[in-house]
Parts: structure tokens; sequence; C-alpha cells
């Protein structure tokens, strides 16, 4: 009786909050849906200096990023993977003014998301902001899947 009701919380779970490892979204990731090629999010939305998670549903599965406004006032946008961590698919979580790698620790101050590349550095993502709306490209969002294989974890 005890395996019936844990299989069975495991199997709502997976299906109302999903779960990143096996392909699905990741609970408090809202799915953003591209139309003409981008994506768009208000400012206002994501302008209160927290990080913002989202999913974007690539061919190959998810590919999660989040987007924030740092001290300095910019918008920025980032893969919640890096080059270095991506294939333990744990991401990133905000603490202060800083992105904390899950994995190995390592603090990122927000004003340098989106300027400084490689390592475990939160991946970057070209965006813009235009009339209020930030703008990123539905391929830019694609190329990132690299970072959530299917196949791993």
């Amino acid at each position: 009786m005890v395996y019936v009701v844990v299989t069975l919380m495991v199997a709502v779970a997976a299906t109302v909050g999903g779960l990143s490892y096996f392909g699905k979204q990741r609970p408090g990731y809202p799915e953003v849906q591209a139309q003409n090629g981008r994506i768009e999010i208000p400012v206002i939305e994501v302008n209160d200096g927290k990080a913002h998670f989202f999913s974007y549903r690539a061919a190959t599965g998810p590919v999660d990023f989040f987007v924030l406004r740092s001290h300095d006032g910019v918008i920025r946008a980032a893969f919640d993977a890096c080059d270095v961590c991506y294939r333990e698919k744990r991401g990133y979580f905000q603490e202060g003014d800083v992105m904390v790698c899950r994995n190995c620790g390592q603090k990122f101050s927000s004003d340098r998301i989106n300027e400084v590349k490689g390592g475990c550095n939160p991946a970057p993502i070209d965006r813009q902001v235009s009339n209020g709306t930030l703008i990123i490209a539905a391929a830019d969002l694609a190329a990132g899947a690299r970072y959530f294989p299917a196949d791993s974890k």
C-alpha cells in the first residue's frame, strides 16, 4: 500500500509540477511561447531586482533561463546553465545581488551577467529592450538547448 501511495505521489508531482530531469518543465519556471520568432516579456514583470526563471520549449525539450534587473539598472538574461556544470542540470539561485551556481557554489554579480562568458558564468542570452518589452529571439533560446540534453541526468 505504501509503495502505491509513493508511486502515485511521484506521478502526480511529475505531472503537475514537472521534472526537468525527465525533459519536462521545472516547477516555478513558467513556459514562454514564441510569436513571430521571438519571445516578449514586459519589463515591468522582471524589473524588481529578483531573478525570474522561465522555460522555452525548443524542438529538443525545455530550455531554462532567467531574467533579472541588475543593481546598475540593466535587464539581463542568461541560460540557467553554464559551460562547466550544465550536465548536472542544477542551474542557479539568487542570493542578494549575486547568482549562485547550485552545483559548484561559485557566485556571479548580477552586473556581470551577459558581460562575462565561459567557465561557470551563467551562459548569456542576446536580448534587447524596446518600448518596455524584453525581446529574445526564439532561435537564440533554441541554440541554448545544448545546455539541456534530454539524455543526461
